[in-house]
């Protein structure tokens, strides 16, 4: 019989194996940047082997691109659960406050901010476009005039910079970083805080 004190660990399968690298990934690109980081350093977050993450998904822009698709997946995905039937007064503070909420997936913003950010990169570059390109054309779609997506897509992106910045320990002690994130997100202010990560925090 087995001792009550001893645990046995789960043995993941290779699906939920890729899902916990993509995860670490996410968080590991979201603050090193895709230079800054190491197939290594993805190993070590995921609490796997390097060579199973080269396995798994080869080179790492390969690993980075398989990170954009996933953070456009899950910014779809909460875009989705916001929209309703048709464009209302209430769909910008929905997909707002779904956007924030996915800052409970640590690196997501920065990873798209940095994903952004190689428009120079022969690879990465292409796909970060036409990542861009999607969300302007799904808020099109959805009937916003071009005035109402430009500005939605300019709160996500000051979002996107805030959280890089880690701004979220300077606003407990810095009036100008206070009034900013009040400004800025006066009803989910609360939760921004709560969920954005901290200068101490390696992602």
């Amino acid at each position: 019989m087995a001792s009550g004190t001893m645990t046995s660990k789960k043995r993941l399968s290779s699906d939920e194996r890729r899902a916990l690298i993509l995860t670490a990934a996410i968080a590991v690109f979201g603050a090193k940047g895709y230079v800054g980081t190491t197939t290594d350093d993805i190993a070590r977050a995921a609490d796997v082997s390097q060579p199973y993450v080269v396995r798994l998904f080869g080179t790492k822009e390969q690993l980075f691109l398989a990170a954009l698709d996933e953070t456009l997946r899950l910014l779809f995905e909460a875009f989705e659960r916001a929209a309703g039937p048709g464009l209302d007064d209430e769909i910008e503070a929905r997909m707002g406050h779904e956007y924030i909420g996915l800052l409970s997936v640590r690196g997501l913003h920065q990873t798209l901010s940095h994903a952004f950010l190689l428009g120079s990169h022969p690879v990465i570059g292409p796909r970060a476009r036409d990542g861009f390109a999607r969300v302007w054309a799904y808020l099109r779609d959805l009937g916003f005039p071009a005035e109402r997506a430009q500005a939605f897509l300019a709160q996500g992106m000051m979002l996107n910079t805030m959280i890089g910045l880690r701004l979220a320990d300077a606003a407990e002690v810095d009036p100008r970083i206070a009034d900013l994130f009040g400004a800025c997100f006066p009803t989910e202010k609360a939760t921004v805080l709560a969920l954005a990560p901290r200068v101490d925090e390696p992602w």
